[in-house]
C-alpha cells in the first residue's frame, strides 16, 4: 500500500516515537474531515469513505471495501472521526515503516479493530484479511499464529496478541540497530581508504 503524493496526507507528520499526530495536524485532519463529510453528519459513508481512499492510497476497491467494514465498528454504515483518525495513523505508520511501532504502541485499539467477532480473539482468517494495513506477509502471519498462540485455539488473545507487539518491535528495533551499525562501519570504512 501507498499514499499518493501530493494528497492531503502526504503532508502530515506521524510522531516515530508515539506513533500519533501533533494537536496542529489533528486540527487539520478535523478539517479535512469536516470537508469530506458533505451530509454535515459528522461521519463518512462507504462511497465517501471510498473516494477519499481512492484519492490518497493506491488501495483496491475490495481492500478499501474490506478496510471501511473494519472501521465501521457499529455497523451503521458510516465512519466517524476517531475511526478516520486511527485509520489516518495507519495509513502514516505504514507509509514512514512505522507499522511495528504503531501496533506496539497501539495494541489495545488494533486488537480490537481486529476482533471482527467481539469475543476477543482474533482468528487467523481476519487477521490475514487485514494485513495489508500493517505490512505482514503471509509466511509472517503464519509463524506469528504458530509462535504465540500458547493456547492452540489458532486464535490471539490480546495477551498473545501484546506478546506479537513486543516481539515484533524488538526485532524493528535489532533491524535498526543494525543499520546504524552497518552505516557506522561504511563511513569508517570511507574515513580510513580517504586518509
Amino acid at each position: 500500500m501507498k499514499l499518493k503524493q501530493d494528497s492531503f496526507l502526504w503532508y502530515l507528520y506521524l510522531d516515530k516515537i508515539y506513533c500519533l499526530l501533533s494537536v496542529r495536524n489533528v486540527r487539520a485532519l478535523m478539517a479535512y474531515f469536516n470537508l469530506l463529510d458533505v451530509h454535515h453528519k459528522h461521519t463518512l459513508n462507504d462511497v465517501l469513505f471510498f473516494h477519499f481512499m481512492h484519492h490518497v492510497t493506491n488501495l483496491t476497491k475490495s481492500q478499501i471495501m474490506i478496510t471501511f467494514d473494519m472501521l465501521d465498528w457499529n455497523a451503521i454504515g458510516e465512519i466517524g472521526f476517531d475511526q478516520f483518525y486511527i485509520l489516518v495513523c495507519i495509513l502514516l505508520s505504514h507509509e514512514s515503516h512505522l507499522e511495528e511501532q504503531f501496533i506496539y504502541r497501539h495494541s489495545r485499539p488494533i486488537f480490537e479493530l481486529l476482533d471482527l467477532d467481539g469475543d476477543l480473539r482474533i482468528g487467523l482468517d481476519n487477521f490475514q484479511m487485514y494485513r495489508f494495513l500493517f505490512n505482514i506477509k503471509r509466511q509472517e502471519l503464519t509463524e506469528l499464529y504458530h509462535d504465540f498462540d500458547f493456547t492452540g485455539d489458532h486464535r490471539l488473545n490480546y495477551k498473545e496478541f501484546k506478546l506479537f507487539t513486543i516481539f515484533s518491535v524488538d526485532k524493528y528495533q535489532g533491524k535498526q540497530k543494525a543499520k546504524k551499525e552497518k552505516a557506522g562501519e561504511k563511513l569508517l570504512k570511507i574515513n580510513t581508504t580517504t586518509k
